[in-house]
């Protein structure tokens, strides 16, 4: 058996679901080659890693279901290739082919049919990994999503904390909230983070200003929750751009400009 036989057996055995004539090739493997033990810790502590990270919450139907679709579609036998992935537009995984998936056969007695060796090739191993972890210790599903799905002004923002550049004001609003400004040249965006903001009246909302000079333009609406906001200035901001905030009736100011007193202003320089 070479290092890639022993390593399919391996991520099987991380999983707790090799065969018995496979869990024997494995062990005798492992016996002859104690070199390879490493492989066996890597995908025990793969495996463990994901599984201690995860938080407790029953995972979704739908994403167990995608899985095992997923896994199920995989050939370990040799006899076709790897069906499409769960979503049709994301990359599929690459072809496996039936070449790839010969292994070292277990001695056969005289009289009696092989059996088609099992493989775990590395991508049956990462999508049982997950699946395991699903199914027996749950997933932060709700954390997940929000991870993944995160607004570009959150995004934005943490671009801009880790650019070398990177640059904040901050003022004290009438009623004791506070709105500051993150700005990074290099990143090429700005980000208004405001907390104790009040929410607009009813039919109206925020609206942000780049103010060049005496000249403001708009830099779009933003919503607040909670008298909690994030909101990412659209369009390129300029040297000594001060940034300002008025409210406009709900979409925005239909002259695209500002229709009452500002309600913040932060100046950059």
């Amino acid at each position: 058996m070479n290092e890639k036989d022993f390593a399919e057996l391996a991520a099987g055995a991380a999983l707790h679901s090799l065969s018995a004539d496979d869990e024997r090739r494995f062990q005798a493997a492992l016996a002859a080659h104690p070199e390879w033990q490493d492989l066996v810790e890597a995908d025990a502590a793969t495996a463990a890693g994901i599984a201690d990270a995860a938080a407790p919450v029953p995972a979704p139907a739908h994403i167990r279901s995608a899985l095992l679709d997923q896994i199920a579609a995989l050939p370990q036998d040799g006899s076709g290739r790897a069906a499409a992935s769960v979503d049709a537009e994301s990359p599929a995984e690459p072809a496996v082919h039936p070449e790839d998936l010969s292994a070292v056969a277990p001695e056969v007695a005289p009289g009696s049919s092989p059996k088609p060796p099992r493989r775990w090739t590395r991508t049956v191993f990462a999508l049982a990994a997950c699946l395991a972890v699903l199914v027996g210790v749950g997933i932060g599903a709700v954390a997940l999503n929000e991870q993944l799905n995160r607004p570009a002004s959150v995004v934005a923002l943490q671009e801009i904390e880790a650019a070398g550049d990177a640059e904040q004001a901050t003022v004290v609003l009438d009623d004791g909230g506070t709105a500051t400004a993150h700005w990074s040249g290099s990143v090429g965006k700005a980000v208004l983070v405001a907390d104790g903001l009040p929410s607009p009246g009813e039919g109206e909302t925020y609206e942000l200003w780049f103010v060049r000079g005496d000249a403001p333009v708009s830099a779009g609406v933003f919503d607040v929750d909670g008298g909690e906001a994030t909101a990412l200035l659209d369009g390129d901001m300029q040297a000594g751009d001060a940034i300002a905030v008025t409210v406009e009736q709900a979409g925005g100011s239909p002259t695209g400009q500002p229709t009452s007193d500002p309600v913040i202003v932060i100046p950059t320089a």
